[in-house]
Parts: structure tokens; sequence; C-alpha cells
């Protein structure tokens, strides 16, 4: 099943609301992803541009964007992000075929 990096920042109302009642937010997302045949394989809280980050498995990128379409709508984050991820070996595979996909760049010497 796909992978995909979820990255997600809080409004400043919902930041104030989890630190006056702090709640593991991860297993608020739990059911909806298992509804839309998926799962949390785990998340971290993280400093920086990101408030919670978590990787999730999703059966396909429409289920991953149907489940970021519905908490970006829920108005309580100001960011979400989704990054599909790739095995290494999956990774392998695309450079193999991006090394004869026959692609010509621009010509950049002036």
């Amino acid at each position: 099943m796909p992978s995909y990096l979820l990255q997600v920042s809080y409004t400043p109302p919902a930041l104030s609301a989890l630190i006056a009642d702090p709640q593991n937010r991860a297993d608020a997302v739990r059911k909806p992803i298992e509804i839309l045949g998926g799962r949390v394989i785990s998340s971290w809280l993280s400093f920086g541009e990101y408030d919670l980050v978590t990787v999730i498995e999703m059966p396909d990128s429409i289920s991953a964007a149907a489940f970021a379409l519905a908490i970006s709508a829920g108005g309580s984050l100001k960011a979400v992000k989704t990054t599909p991820l790739l095995t290494l070996d999956e990774g392998l595979k695309a450079m193999k075929l991006a090394g004869v996909s026959g692609y010509e760049p621009v010509a950049t010497d002036m």
C-alpha cells in the first residue's frame, strides 16, 4: 500500500485549545484514515514549520487526497502537506526509468 508523509500546522486558536486541553490527535485521525482504507504508521510532534508529522498508508492517491481535503476543511489547520513516499527499491526503479526516458534538458550554455 502506498505511503504518505502528512505534515500539518495548527491555527493559533487550535494550538491554544490543545494547550488548554492536551489531546493525542493521532487517535482522532486514525478512524477516518481507516474508513478510507488506510492506516497510521506513526506520528510525531515537531518543531518548526509543521506541528505534527505522520506517516500513513493509503490505498491510493485519491484516498490520500480525500483525507487531506477532509482535515483541511475542518478549520483547525493552517497548513496541510501530503507527500507521496517511495520505498528505496521504488526510488531506484524510478532513477533507472529516468535514465532511459529520453528527456533532454534545456541547454544552459550561453
